[in-house]
């Protein structure tokens, strides 16, 4: 078993946690309090700012057989993803500029952003991001809410480009030198940081 299959494992049962939380049940039910996610909108575009800069700085230090996977990353985050929130935002009402991050946003920025100061490190803390993203958009499709505005979020993270995306990751894991009880250790912390970035500042 390669170390993201074994990884892979370790994190279903955050998966679950994730799919129970309010905040994912009434994304998937489309009924979800407006507010709610508004705010969950405006954490998240803030996130992924950093988010940005954690595949940029990977690129940095990335081998030549996978610069180009890492700046694809940071592109689709940047443009697909980005885009994604500023049409959301505006359809919510979210104020992206004048967002302030809540501190499960300073907390998981701040241990990506240190992660990343290692090759290796790095692509073990971000893995739970674009797999569990990938995972709950692949579940949450299966019965997609009928609010054509969630379902779009949904739709985004269960596309085929995204889950290719998130196999590149990966395959980069795979073939990094990072030590797997280290990589369990980072994986582990990032997929507790995706359950407690749930709980959206009021």
């Amino acid at each position: 078993m390669s170390l993201a299959a074994h990884l892979e494992q370790l994190g279903r049962p955050s998966v679950e946690q994730q799919l129970a939380h309010p905040t994912v049940a009434g994304i998937a039910k489309g009924d979800l309090d407006e507010p709610v996610f508004r705010s969950w909108l405006e954490q998240d575009y803030l996130f992924l700012l950093d988010y940005v800069r954690v595949f940029s700085r990977l690129a940095w230090q990335a081998p030549a057989a996978h610069l180009g996977d890492l700046v694809d990353l940071a592109h689709a985050t940047f443009h697909d993803e980005l885009t994604l929130h500023r049409a959301l935002a505006a359809e919510f009402g979210a104020d992206l500029e004048g967002a302030v991050k809540g501190e499960p946003c300073v907390n998981y920025t701040a241990f990506l952003l240190e992660s990343a100061a290692t090759y290796a490190d790095g692509l073990a803390a971000l893995y739970p991001c674009m797999w569990g993203y990938s995972t709950l958009g692949t579940i949450l499709a299966e019965n997609p809410p009928a609010d054509p505005r969630y379902r779009r979020w949904v739709d985004t993270y269960a596309d085929p480009g995204f889950a290719t995306l998130t196999a590149r990751c990966a395959e980069m894991l795979d073939e990094s030198s990072v030590d797997p009880a280290r990589a369990e250790r980072l994986f582990l912390e990032g997929m507790r940081h995706e359950v407690l970035f749930w709980d959206v500042p009021r």
